[in-house]
């Protein structure tokens, strides 16, 4: 059921009969109530009062095309190609790479309000409940392979972390080497995949996932400590699209810029923001572990990790970073 029908009809969280809501449609109170019990499919609540009729408690704030595009700058506006906002998708990374593999070209966003097989890195799924957190990819064109991405995650946390305070938002740090954390607990995500020449021209997905107002259900199948901006904001955020348009504000210039740029000019801004920084910890990886003490990155995006024998630089790959015990 597209949400252009019954959902922004309750989206306020305001009963609604179920009159109204057959006369709004157009169609019967028995396909009301039929579609009404096809929400549960995007696992949201629907509250029924005799009398009253139907309401989402606490409503829900669904994406809005206009709602978003008012809210950009000149130049994101203008390096934005096209904004696509779905239903329900198996995740917007597979989807705008689907997209670029038919010819999609730089400057696609792709969101959607729900994700049935949101993927994080190493395999792991990322919980996506139906219109309560951000899951957005950029599709952009490089044309010097992987060897132009160096330090391009790291680079895109800084600029989630730049959206979050620009809304006034309290200060997030970054882990090295994709995650956004408040306090310790993950807010966040960066996840790029490439298709394309490896040493050559080629397209890079890059998508970002946020937590904004998790519902407490869905956190169950989170398998490590979490928070959302509705927690970071102490029960108030911007909103989806407010902060939807604030992470284009910050990306689509980043995007335009980093080929020639590279990573060095946003190193320092990484390092105010190094949740790690002096401390000693663990890197795992299907090696083994190592020890050590994180130095920071170098104008790569490479770890710095201090051990025993010296400064190791560690880039990217099946990677997972950790404080020591």
């Amino acid at each position: 059921m597209p949400k252009t029908t019954l959902l922004p009809l309750l989206a306020s969280g305001d009963f609604c009969s179920g009159q109204a809501l057959a006369d709004a449609l157009g169609v019967s109170r028995t396909a009301v109530w039929k579609q009404l019990n096809a929400l549960a499919d995007y696992g949201l609540e629907i509250e029924t009062v005799k009398g009253r009729g139907y309401r989402i408690p606490g409503g829900i704030d669904l994406l809005n095309e206009a709602r978003v595009r008012a809210s950009l700058t000149p130049q994101a506006a203008g390096l934005l190609a096209s904004l696509q906002l779905l239903d329900t998708v198996d995740s917007t990374n597979a989807e705008a790479m689907r997209q670029a593999g038919a010819g999609a070209t730089a400057g696609l966003v792709c969101s959607a309000e729900q994700q049935s097989a949101g993927r994080g890195r190493r395999g792991r799924t990322w919980v996506s409940p139906f219109a309560r957190n951000l899951y957005v990819s950029v599709v952009w064109e490089f044309h010097q392979g992987a060897a132009a991405l160096e330090g391009l995650s790291l680079a895109v946390g800084v600029a989630v972390a730049r959206a979050l305070a620009a809304h006034k938002l309290p200060p997030v740090q970054l882990k090295w080497p994709n995650d956004v954390i408040y306090q310790g607990a993950k807010l966040g995500g960066v996840l790029l995949e490439m298709t394309g020449d490896a040493a050559g021209a080629c397209q890079v997905i890059v998508g970002v996932g946020l937590n904004v107002a998790m519902p407490g259900a869905a956190a169950a199948a989170i398998d490590q400590a979490w928070t959302d901006i509705e927690t970071l904001g102490a029960g108030a955020h911007p909103g989806r699209n407010t902060l939807l348009a604030a992470l284009l504000n910050e990306l689509l210039p980043l995007l335009a810029g980093f080929e020639q740029q590279g990573f060095a000019p946003w190193r320092e801004q990484w390092l105010e923001l190094d949740a790690f920084a002096g401390e000693p910890v663990v890197l795992h990886t299907g090696a083994g572990d190592t020890a050590g003490i994180a130095r920071g990155v170098d104008d790569r995006g490479a770890l710095q990790l201090e051990t025993t024998v010296g400064v190791q630089s560690i880039y990217g790959g099946e990677i997972s970073l950790r404080r020591a015990q």
